[in-house]
């Protein structure tokens, strides 16, 4: 592919006004030959597999990202879903080898390896309920590992006794790291259809249709938009999406040159570029700021929806354009704790959970760093997963929930995450409860569109 001078310019331009990075570049790495019925065994392939294929992962990135004048954020490596590798282990197994690997990721000095994950949309093994168990202790006591369990599918329907499961495994993981607010939480998504290549944390994972490695690269870019947005106040909606678009390409045209360089100094087959729109706590890097210079007085007023369905439209649209392979999650996320726009929507009264919500029917994800009360009951935790579930099987997008019931905290309270976790407001949950229907259990069917054969 060429690139031209002036796009390098641009770049350069982007980065220096905007608060434009690569969000991360994320090494996919194939496990499934590792595994073994000797856990000592099978953790020792691990860490011989990690360490060949990653060794050189951080001197490499920050290489191109010093030749290009480009940024990255991070470096990050996905696996296999680990509950394939430890399906007969023994109960202690998930813990053992979630060490193992997260004191990799401090040796390689990659910032999250994503993985400690479940694929449960249909049903699941004893084995894998004893993983997802595990998740308080794993979460609490490693750093860098993050995870997930996708529970449901257009194709399968919403594994209702794995949603009942992951409302009391969030409460336990926020009583688990208490002292930090629930932090824990922040460390797993619950999907319904997940991608299997997005390079995103804490979602990411080295899907079974993947080879034995992958680089992908996640761009960022919505201070950039923003900016642009701003210097033509009076567009109508189709030039506005078309300088939107416009735009994208050129933020997805600097993530293919990082992609392309890193894997081949890697040796490494080319994954995806997830031309997501990732928002930071800085001021302006924000998808709410974006909203807002559309012509909205703040995000969550009356049009939110449809303009953010315009802005992740236009999104994909350019960026599908620049890139080969565009994939994982691509459009917009909108975090609460991670978006300063999308946090000061929350405390001035103009967003709240249930416009959120549905908010998320057409964005890239779902709900995202939602925090809300500590003592939120874990039948409460399960209605909102399955809410999100049900948007995403329905609507055959991947929607995702990524919630902290913050111990000790109620609405009004505000938590501080640090890093690009950030800080956000504790949302109210409604009081009425949802325990009779989680606890029916089961599973719900598969919408009639999932009937695609």
């Amino acid at each position: 592919m060429h690139y031209e001078f002036e796009e390098v310019l641009e770049t350069l331009s982007m980065v220096a006004l905007d608060h434009f990075d690569i969000r991360t570049v994320t090494l996919g790495i194939s496990l499934r030959d590792c595994i073994d019925g000797d856990l000592s065994a099978m953790e020792r392939k691990v860490t011989r597999k990690i360490r060949g294929l990653a060794k050189n992962l951080v001197r490499t990135v920050d290489q191109v990202s010093e030749e290009l004048g480009i940024p990255v954020a991070n470096r990050r490596i996905s696996i296999t879903p680990l509950a394939f590798l430890l399906d007969g282990a023994p109960k202690q197994g998930p813990a053992r080898l979630a060490k193992v690997i997260d004191s990799l990721a401090e040796e390689l000095g990659v910032d999250y390896v994503g993985g400690y994950s479940a694929l449960v949309q249909k049903g699941m093994t004893p084995g894998e309920r004893r993983f997802i168990e595990a998740f308080p202790e794993v979460m609490s006591t490693t750093e860098r590992l993050c995870g997930s369990v996708n529970l449901a599918s257009t194709r399968s329907g919403i594994n209702m006794d794995a949603v009942k499961l992951m409302g009391e495994t969030i409460q336990a993981m926020a009583q688990a790291t208490a002292s930090r607010d629930g932090i824990g939480c922040a460390k797993l998504v619950v999907f319904a259809n997940a991608p299997e290549d997005n390079p995103f944390m804490a979602g990411a994972f080295h899907g079974m249709g993947e080879g034995d490695s992958a680089v992908s690269v996640g761009i960022s870019g919505p201070g950039v938009i923003r900016h642009v947005l701003s210097l033509y106040p009076d567009l109508t909606i189709d030039d506005l999406a078309d300088l939107i678009k416009r735009t994208a390409f050129k933020l997805t045209r600097a993530g293919e040159l990082v992609l392309r360089d890193v894997a081949e100094r890697l040796g490494a087959p080319r994954g995806i570029v997830d031309i997501s729109l990732a928002p930071t706590p800085a001021r302006g890097d924000s998808v709410a700021n974006i909203l807002e210079e559309m012509g909205l007085e703040r995000c969550g007023a009356p049009g939110s929806t449809a303009a953010l369905a315009l802005l992740n439209d236009a999104v994909k649209r350019g960026g599908a354009m620049a890139s080969t392979h565009v994939g994982g999650l691509s459009g917009a996320f909108i975090p609460v704790a991670e978006d300063t726009g999308m946090a000061d929507a929350v405390r001035a009264g103009a967003l709240d959970l249930g416009k959120l919500e549905a908010m998320t029917a057409v964005c890239s994800v779902g709900l995202d760093m939602v925090v809300v009360p500590g003592d939120t009951p874990p039948e409460s935790l399960s209605g909102i997963i399955a809410d999100e579930a049900a948007i995403g099987i329905v609507n055959n997008k991947t929607t995702a929930v990524r919630i902290i019931p913050a111990p000790g905290k109620g609405p009004g309270d505000s938590v501080e995450f640090g890093g690009l976790l950030g800080s956000g407001p504790v949302m109210a949950v409604t009081p009425f409860s949802c325990k009779k229907f989680i606890h029916r259990g089961g599973r719900f069917p598969a919408p009639l569109r999932g009937l695609t054969n």
